[in-house]
Formats: C-alpha cells, structure tokens, sequence
C-alpha cells in the first residue's frame, strides 16, 4: 500500500500496539531486478511487516545525477508495492530516510551489502529503541548500474 508519511506513521503506531515488528529499509529501486527481489524477501522474513522508504526523483537525481532515475516516483512506488514482500511504501523527498526513520520507528532496520551497519542512516534512532540494525548481502553481478551499462553496450539496429 502506497501512504503518505503521516498516515504511515499513524499504521505504524496501531502495528507496534498490536506487538508486530516492523521491518524498514529504503531506496531508490529504479529498474527493479532479481537482487531486489532477493533482498526484499530477505528483509521481510525479519519481522511482520516490510515499511520500504523511496527516494523521490528530485532525490535520486541529488544521489545519482541527471540522467536518473529512468522511472519516475509513481511508477516506481507502484512496482514496489506489487511485490509480496513489501507491506507499505512511502516516497521522501529527503537525501536520506532519517526523518521517515523518525516516523516509522521500526524494530528492524536493514539495507543492502554495500553499507555497513555503522554506516546506515537512522540506526541511532532504531538501536535507541533497542532493535536492530542490519546490512543484507547482495546477490552479486545484480544492479541497476549494470543493467544501464549493459543497455548503452547493445549497438544500435
């Protein structure tokens, strides 16, 4: 389900009354492949529910220049919800998903093989609560970057 924040916070608030673990990982899932797949069925066998915070394309483009992202915003936040991992979507404008962190307030919070725990935006706000913070392997030769090299390689027809 595609929330804006406020409304993602208030579901959030009823899911931890309710004693469920909330798992939260974001991103910027531009052309969607087989290693997020993998990674999203990951994070979500860690808890009951799978909150995953998208980068706005004002953002992606701040993180990964002008030419990104391929897909736009809504697109994107409506892949991401059809995959049966993931719970709940909510697009940020932000570099970074620490004031989303703040609102999710998630008991697990997870993100690819290229970050180390220390390095995760948010885990301040997760470990002070007591829960933890996680970094899933990626499944190698998988990545956006690849797939948009490997596009530009094919020689014109």
């Amino acid at each position: 389900m595609i929330l804006s924040r406020t409304l993602l916070g208030t579901i959030c608030s009823e899911l931890r009354a309710a004693g469920k673990s909330i798992v939260f990982s974001n991103g910027c899932f531009d052309i969607i492949h087989a290693g997020h797949v993998s990674y999203l069925d990951d994070a979500r066998k860690l808890g009951d529910c799978l909150v995953l915070g998208l980068n706005s394309d004002d953002s992606v483009r701040r993180l990964k220049g002008s030419e990104r992202p391929v897909n736009n915003q809504k697109d994107r936040a409506l892949v991401i919800d059809a995959l049966r991992a993931v719970d709940y979507v909510c697009v940020f404008a932000e570099d970074t998903p620490y004031e989303l962190i703040k609102t999710v307030q998630p008991d697990v919070l997870v993100k690819g093989g290229d970050w180390s725990p220390a390095q995760i935006v948010g885990a301040d706000i997760v470990r002070k609560r007591g829960g933890q913070v996680l970094s899933i392997p990626f499944v190698q030769g998988k990545s956006t970057t690849a797939i948009i090299e490997k596009i530009h390689r094919q020689p014109e027809t």
